[in-house]
């Protein structure tokens, strides 16, 4: 095979080869973008520029820079020392990236190649629990829930829109009849508007939630950033250890450390002691009024450990369900594989919850904004009772 004359890439595959010799891995793509960029500047006989051209292209493993130096002539000597190169190290469990690989990365032979074998750092932080994570842990199950989308369902309005199919909307229809001289050529139609249901996510601080409560915070920070526009207004988020409170307008910051810290703030009760009937009870009484329950998806975020009356639990929770369109209740405590709803407030509410879920980790987390945003029939309601 003849030699190539063009001096791009007679130096290029030189070079190539030398690396190639000292065990570099050197890629056909590194080779022609190392051709193209030569070309490119006009840096085939210009010994600097040159180099920098082939150190940025060929190599592509901070170890194969070493060699790339020790080309001397072959590769002209670098206009000025150049600071050194750092390995990166292998991520710890506490990142969210998994690693990737890099161009020119040796491959391992296909029987090596066993499929879940080695879990990413992402998923090896999912299903890491609340209480076991360290303080970079918790910091990327933050970043995590940032990136969380949380979303309603769908649902028919009393309001109506302009569509292309539906009702006969008669005032637009006139009022365009009027401006065509009195005929109705064309008819105006309207359908209800669709709109998101209400969320409405109420938070257990206490005591015994602690290593959860602030990353189920993160999931109503979420789904309050996730709604956007008209729908935000329709994203309540209360907490209670022995009272109630409200932390909607709180969330409301730009940056989430910011509000999670402000809303930590609010509760004074944080880390105390828990009345959970007491505080859904005033939930229904103090804002069921205003009209923040109806037709709305209640997440009730909570171990079910309750110091007052089971008996004012279960009515206030039947008071909700009455309520709402959907109740789901959260407990870390289900991520035990020996989990039963033995606890007394669980047990005296559980007749009324529509889906029980655990909270425990991240992935049951994604678990809980997947189960918000499906669509499901409601359940027959019973006659209203005060």
């Amino acid at each position: 095979m003849a030699e190539p004359t063009d001096p791009a890439t007679a130096w290029t595959l030189a070079v190539a080869r030398r690396l190639r010799a000292d065990g570099v891995v050197v890629t056909a793509g590194q080779v022609l973008a190392c051709v193209r960029g030569l070309r490119l500047l006009d840096a085939a006989t210009d010994a600097p520029l040159r180099h920098r051209v082939g150190r940025v292209t060929l190599v592509s493993d901070p170890a194969g820079l070493a060699a790339f130096d020790r080309l001397g002539d072959l590769a002209g000597p670098p206009p000025r020392p150049l600071p050194p190169v750092a390995v990166p190290s292998r991520p710890d469990a506490g990142g969210l990236d998994a690693a990737v690989d890099r161009p020119g990365a040796p491959a391992a032979p296909d029987a090596s190649l066993v499929a879940g074998r080695h879990a990413s750092a992402r998923e090896r932080l999912r299903t890491r629990r609340f209480d076991a994570l360290g303080p970079g842990e918790r910091a990327a199950v933050q970043r995590a829930l940032a990136e969380l989308r949380v979303t309603t369902p769908r649902r028919r309005s009393r309001r109506r829109r302009p569509s292309r199919r539906g009702e006969l909307d008669l005032g637009r229809s006139l009022d365009r009849a009027v401006a065509g001289l009195g005929e109705v050529i064309d008819p105006v139609l309207r359908a209800p508007d669709l709109r998101r249901r209400p969320l409405v996510v109420v938070l257990d601080v206490s005591g015994s939630m602690a290593p959860a409560a602030r990353a189920l915070l993160g999931f109503a920070l979420a789904a309050r950033r996730t709604a956007g526009g008209r729908d935000r207004a329709a994203v309540e988020v209360f907490a209670f250890g022995s009272r109630l409170t409200r932390l909607t307008r709180l969330l409301d910051r730009r940056d989430p450390d910011a509000a999670l810290v402000a809303a930590a703030s609010a509760v004074v009760d944080w880390d105390g002691g828990t009345r959970i009937g007491a505080s859904l009870d005033a939930l229904v009484r103090e804002h069921g009024p205003r009209g923040v329950l109806r037709g709305a998806v209640v997440v009730v975020c909570s171990d079910g450990l309750e110091r007052g009356d089971p008996a004012l639990l279960g009515r206030a929770a039947g008071a909700l369900r009455r309520r709402c369109h959907r109740l789901i209740w959260v407990t870390p405590l289900a991520g035990d594989d020996a989990f039963a709803p033995t606890q007394r407030g669980l047990a005296a509410a559980l007749a009324h919850v529509d889906v029980l879920l655990p909270g425990h980790d991240l992935a049951s987390v994604e678990e809980l904004a997947r189960a918000v945003g499906r669509a499901v029939a409601p359940a027959p309601r019973r006659a209203y009772a005060p």
